[in-house]
């Protein structure tokens, strides 16, 4: 059996050495570029988030009495009733079921 001599230990130490240093190297680029692409969806997300924001006011702005009104009245040739034209309907108690 062969024993290692001084400077096969040494070359065994250093090739283990570089070996760590090259995962510890790799691990750290991971990491950055998880980061970076990290960093990028939540740029997406605040945008995403905006133009959420953005289309819900146009949605409330296209649904008010101030656009709906106007619109009905012009396309289905609706309008707003005047007072003379509501009738209220009295509720009456009905007689109870299954008696």
């Amino acid at each position: 059996m062969m024993r290692l001599k001084g400077r096969h230990w040494l070359m065994l130490w250093l090739v283990v050495f570089v070996c760590v240093l090259l995962a510890i190297a790799a691990r750290q680029s991971s990491g950055f570029r998880a980061a970076h692409r990290l960093g990028e969806l939540r740029e997406e997300r605040m945008a995403l988030e905006a133009r959420r924001a953005e289309l819900e006011r146009q949605i409330r702005i296209a649904s008010s009495r101030q656009v709906l009104v106007p619109l009905a009245e012009r396309a289905l040739g609706l309008h707003e009733p005047s007072d003379s034209e509501f009738t209220l309907l009295p509720l009456t108690s009905s007689p109870s079921v299954g008696r």
